[in-house]
């Protein structure tokens, strides 16, 4: 009975990151959040980059048609150096930029996020993301894909690395950037998600030594159901966070993180 609890445990957990990765309210700090709840405490970053590649897969999924065709396009401008491809392929080398920030100081500064991971800091820090979620709230850009810089790149990259302290959420840090920098709600999610996909795989790589050198024999089922979990929660979470994007009601989340930060501040 004790391990069937232990597997339901883990099946929270996987929904709960799942469904919190997307949408701007932080999936590390909801982590965080539920495992003081449940008293079940994951050590080090395994679990956490395993439930993150699942949420990778659903971006992969949502995004593949555009996947391709930057893939298509940004190779074809490198053959042939068509004019109408450079767009393309522009975005592809902005996306490399805004990646280095966070990979950078995620290999710096790994241990000392990780010391970071306690209640306190997330509820501190989910009222900081509340805030400026609230500053965008009735921000509409213009700026397209095609009027993007290199600046407005690696602004957008140094936001995701703030993300990389636990409560601040990655989406949201890199939407709030995006669109303080006058893009358009849908450029700003669209450049926001591509973003997600070389960090996440670059940790997941990363991890894979620490990933195989775990004895997972008493853990395997408990990781496969949060994987599982993971990747149904994110697909279905994106989906409706990219409905909330296009009606504009982002405030809703600024409401929802100041009301969980300060919970968790008086009462955990």
């Amino acid at each position: 009975m004790q391990d069937f609890w232990v597997l339901i445990k883990y099946l929270f957990l996987g929904i709960f990151q799942g469904f919190t990765e997307p949408i701007p309210i932080s999936s590390s700090g909801h982590l965080v959040i539920l495992q003081d709840l449940i008293h079940m405490k994951l050590e080090g970053l395994q679990f956490e980059v395993l439930v993150n590649f699942a949420s990778l897969l659903a971006v992969l999924i949502i995004y593949r048609n555009d996947i391709v065709r930057l893939i298509r396009n940004g190779i074809g401008y490198l053959i042939t150096k068509d004019p109408r491809q450079k767009d393309e392929f522009d975005f592809i080398i902005f996306l490399i930029l805004g990646t280095i920030p966070a990979g950078v100081l995620g290999i710096l500064l790994g241990d000392a996020i990780e010391g970071l991971k306690t209640v306190e800091v997330v509820g501190i820090t989910l009222i900081i993301t509340g805030i400026a979620l609230w500053i965008i709230r009735n921000l509409r850009g213009s700026k397209s894909e095609g009027q993007l810089t290199w600046k407005d790149a690696v602004i957008v990259g140094l936001a995701q690395a703030v993300a990389l302290i636990p409560g601040i959420s990655r989406s949201g840090a890199t939407i709030v950037a995006a669109m303080l920098l006058g893009m358009k709600q849908q450029t700003a999610l669209r450049f926001s998600f591509l973003l997600y996909i070389p960090v996440s795989l670059g940790t997941m790589l990363l991890s894979i030594d620490d990933l195989l050198s775990q004895d997972l024999a008493n853990l395997w089922v408990g990781y496969a159901i949060a994987f599982i979990a993971s990747l149904i929660a994110s697909y279905w979470s994106l989906k409706w966070f990219m409905n909330i994007m296009e009606k504009g009601n982002l405030k809703y989340f600024a409401f929802y993180c100041f009301i969980v930060g300060a919970v968790v501040l008086i009462f955990l």
